[in-house]
C-alpha cells in the first residue's frame, strides 16, 4: 500500500467516524486519540507549514470544515 493509499484510507476512516457518530474524535478516548486525533493534528501541522501534497490540501480542508461544523453544533447544544 502506498503512502497516498494509506493517507486516503485514514482520511475516509475519519470522515466515516464523524458522520457516523455525529461528533469529532475525542482526545480523551485512547482509541480515538490514537487513530484519529493524532492523524488530524499531524496533518493540520503539515498543511499549515506548506508541506502537504497539493492533491491532499483540498480534501483535508473539507475535513477541517466538517470538524468545525461538528464542534460548533456541539457548543450550540451545550448552550441551549
Amino acid at each position: 500500500m502506498t503512502q497516498d493509499e494509506k493517507w486516503n484510507a485514514r482520511y475516509n476512516e475519519v470522515v466515516v467516524f464523524i458522520e457516523t457518530n455525529k461528533r469529532n474524535p475525542s482526545r480523551y478516548d485512547d482509541t480515538e486519540r490514537g487513530l484519529y486525533c493524532n492523524w488530524l493534528h499531524h496533518n493540520r501541522k503539515v498543511m499549515n507549514t506548506g508541506k502537504m501534497k497539493t492533491e491532499r490540501v483540498e480534501k483535508f480542508r473539507k475535513l477541517l470544515e466538517l470538524t468545525k461544523k461538528m464542534s460548533e453544533g456541539r457548543s450550540k447544544m451545550s448552550d441551549g
